[in-house]
């Protein structure tokens, strides 16, 4: 690809939480990805704006503190409302049974514990290139 993949991790609600996410957004750039982290703590209208002002690629939700279908609802409908066409793909404590309504309301891959930093990487790489097309 001759441009970057642009990629936001954000840790939207009140979970502070955030090695996880450090970690992924460290692996992302070690494969050559221009990473933006918004930090703990950050509101669905944050995390939005910034990934409009930043035209990101994809978002990346690290969630743990079992909020995360209020969470994905509310930031998948802002995108909507902003007419922002951005892939979100979430990871942290997401039990399997929320998984198929997640994947429903437009999340477009989880990862759960257990998944490896490679198998993320070329997933986010695997999805930011099928929209590059």
């Amino acid at each position: 690809m001759s441009t970057r993949i642009r990629v936001l991790i954000a840790k939207p609600g009140l979970d502070g939480h955030d090695r996880g996410a450090k970690v992924l957004a460290r692996a992302l750039r070690d494969a050559g990805m221009e990473v933006i982290y918004t930090g703990i703590r950050r509101t669905p209208e944050e995390i939005v704006e910034a990934a409009i002002q930043e035209d990101v690629d994809l978002i990346g939700l690290s969630i743990l503190s079992g909020a995360h279908k209020k969470l994905c609802q509310k930031i998948l409908n802002l995108l909507k409302e902003k007419g922002a066409d951005i892939p979100v793909f979430l990871g942290g404590i997401i039990p399997e049974e929320d998984i198929p309504e997640l994947k429903e309301m437009g999340i477009i891959e989880i990862f759960t514990p257990g998944a490896s930093l490679k198998e993320i990487v070329e997933k986010v790489e695997d999805i930011a290139m099928e929209r590059k097309v």
